[in-house]
């Protein structure tokens, strides 16, 4: 399984809105795109120097192939909705985990 985690600071000015929005329309729209089997989001725990409240968000990929479809497929779009709906209100960065073992 790849994890798809992006790392979000939202700015506190529109923290509740986006988080429902991610919980009630983007999340479901990135599952919907049929390239994730689920997703989780968390809060990151640690307070940030620059402010704003920081979440990490996983998409689970069953392998390989799926994320390079979403990227090819998707990813414009779906990191274009998230621009339009918040503008220079979030900083985001995103890393590929490779899930080695489970306990």
């Amino acid at each position: 399984m790849i994890i798809y985690n992006v790392t979000v600071n939202v700015e506190e000015a529109v923290h509740e809105e986006w988080v429902q929005w991610m919980r009630d329309v983007h999340i479901p729209d990135m599952i919907g795109t049929g390239k994730f089997s689920g997703a989780r989001m968390v809060k990151v725990l640690v307070e940030e120097e620059m402010g704003g409240i920081t979440y990490s968000v996983q998409y689970y990929a069953d392998n390989r192939s799926d994320l390079e479809n979403y990227y090819s497929d998707d990813a414009e779009r779906m990191r274009g909705e998230a621009l339009k709906k918040f503008p220079n209100k979030f900083l985001a960065f995103r890393t590929e985990l490779e899930v080695i073992s489970e306990h």
